[in-house]
């Protein structure tokens, strides 16, 4: 067949470890067969973004800007361990929150549905989506080791000069401070994100934080969700026949372990990290987790949502045989190619994602899957195979459909 000729190119960031050798497989196998891949390339492995200072990322996240639309492998975030084994000049930053901070988006993550494999939480039928704000909090904190007894203070100046100042703690001994920020617009900007979405998926919106505890910081984020809500969004939501409800983030948690699924959970940027992977490992693993960044302006970065999967790296490092699901990854590129294609008008790169996403679903539901998968599919008869194998199993089964 002839390839899939592309017009604008993708921001392709390359990431690190076992990940990165099936970023190759996919592109290898899956991609460059069928379509002339038009990308621009960002490598983000940690070495480079070391050699960079992390310039790299930046620049990889304004070219999102330029062309729309981007894919991200999954990246290290260095921390103590990794700084001494990479040798690096300092502990960089997640590339992940450089990219959100930038684009000031918002991040959606929904499991990928297998028949054959049941979540966890029993009463779950439907597929929950954790809508994570991606600006500010801790991702863009300020931190301090204190060394011994002091007093700390929360200063503001404004731009005419005025001070007004916060005790935060006297400290008699050692200890640690951090500050954190967020900003009203980002978080109107992810208000509005989160709507227009629910809207589009036709779904209740949750949202979540602890304003009982945080009484200006969280409550600032539930005042602007109910504004904006009650100014632009309610008769939309009524006559949609869906709703929108705030609640504590501790009584969202017990709300969603009891419910069916099937609606949009909106949260703040730390708490929808954390949300996400127990949603995705609930329902089955974080490998079968699609993620995607929409920003404001209607950019789009679509990343696997878990790690590089370091044991596996290893193994493969010593030429040992690894049986690592690679769907999440997966998905990440044809959730790209997808947005591409309908941005640009290219039909048949909307229908390649489409056959390619519904090729690995069936290679699972056929019971041919990665060791991991296999512990979790009910299927009676199961095949499992090593990390190029499936890649190759779900080419065969694209091949049939193209």
């Amino acid at each position: 067949m002839e390839k899939i000729k592309m017009n604008v190119p993708l921001v392709e960031m390359d990431g690190d470890e076992m990940t990165r050798i099936i970023w190759k497989m996919i592109k290898d196998q899956l991609l460059e067969p069928y379509i002339e891949l038009k990308t621009e390339y960002y490598d983000l492995g940690l070495e480079k973004r070391d050699e960079t200072d992390d310039q790299i990322t930046i620049d990889a996240a304004n070219a999102i800007k330029k062309y729309g639309v981007g894919v991200k492998c999954a990246t290290i975030t260095p921390n103590a361990a990794r700084v001494k084994e990479y040798n690096l000049k300092k502990m960089w930053k997640s590339p992940n929150g450089t990219i959100r901070a930038i684009l000031d988006g918002t991040v959606f993550r929904t499991p990928i549905i297998i028949d054959s494999i049941k979540p966890f939480v029993k009463t779950w039928t439907k597929p929950i989506t954790v809508a994570r704000h991606a600006y500010g909090d801790v991702y863009k904190n300020a931190e301090y080791r204190v060394e011994g007894p002091g007093k700390v203070d929360l200063v503001y100046t404004s731009a005419s000069g005025e001070v007004t100042t916060i005790p935060v703690h006297e400290f008699k001994g050692p200890g640690v401070v951090m500050g954190m920020h967020n900003l009203d617009d980002s978080i109107e900007s992810f208000a509005r994100a989160c709507f227009n979405y629910a809207l589009d998926m036709k779904q209740d919106l949750w949202f979540a934080s602890k304003d009982t505890i945080s009484k200006i910081y969280d409550h600032r984020f539930k005042d602007i969700f109910n504004d904006i809500y009650e100014n632009e969004y309610k008769d939309k939501f009524e006559a949609a026949g869906i709703e929108y409800f705030y609640t504590l983030i501790d009584d969202a948690v017990a709300r969603v372990v009891k419910s069916e699924g099937g609606f949009i959970w909106a949260c703040k940027n730390y708490d929808g990290d954390v949300m996400s992977d127990l949603v995705a490992t609930a329902f089955g693993s974080l490998a079968m987790m699609t993620s995607v960044l929409v920003s404001p302006e209607g950019f789009y970065e679509y990343e696997a949502a878990h790690g590089t999967v370091q044991r596996h790296y290893y193994q493969h490092l010593k030429g040992q045989q690894t049986s690592t699901n690679s769907m999440a990854t997966l998905f990440a590129w044809t959730g790209a190619l997808r947005k591409r294609g309908e941005i640009d008008g290219i039909d048949a790169l909307v229908s390649f994602a489409d056959k390619l996403e519904a090729a690995s679903i069936r290679t699972i539901e056929e019971g041919v899957m990665t060791k991991e998968l296999a512990v979790l599919s009910q299927l009676e008869n199961k095949t499992i195979v090593n990390t190029e194998e499936f890649l190759l199993e779900i080419k065969k089964r694209l091949e049939e459909v193209l």
